[in-house]
């Protein structure tokens, strides 16, 4: 029978396999090239260098956002909340004053915020950690369960 840690707090509000998702999906995100914008030049030109890119924002990043997205409002501010709490901003025994906070401070939509954070999925992953949770065992293929 698995015991609960009265001294691990509670993270309510969004499931850790959706944060597991976010993290292993930011993360290959960031592994792509995202490549230059596209400029007026000819490709023959300029060695075509802006064919190796114009992959950037591809599948990766439009499932990730499309997923964000689709976080209802309750998740999305639990979202931001965990990014500070990783970030150091936060304890997680402040848990419930983050959330709020990221509720009240949602200026840019949340997958703008997200995406501008290079260190996201660590930040998620370690604040995850901090209660209880890990991405290890997570999968992220096709069958996957979010």
């Amino acid at each position: 029978m698995r015991t609960i840690d009265e001294s691990t707090p509670s993270m309510p509000d969004i499931n850790p396999q959706k944060v597991c998702f976010i993290a292993a999906k930011a993360r290959e995100l960031l592994s792509e090239d995202e490549g230059s914008k596209p400029d007026a030049s000819n490709a023959t030109d300029d060695g075509e260098r802006s064919i190796l890119t114009d992959a950037a924002y591809g599948p990766v990043h439009a499932e990730l956002k499309e997923f964000v997205e689709d976080l209802d409002v309750d998740e999305a501010a639990a979202l931001v909340a965990l990014l500070w709490i990783g970030r150091g901003d936060f304890e997680p025994k402040d848990w419930e004053n983050a959330v709020a906070q990221a509720r009240e401070r949602s200026e840019t939509p949340t997958v703008s915020y997200l995406l501008g954070e290079p260190l996201l999925p660590d930040y998620l992953e370690d604040a995850l950690a901090s209660f209880g949770h890990s991405c290890r065992d997570f999968d992220v293929g096709p069958d996957a369960d979010v």
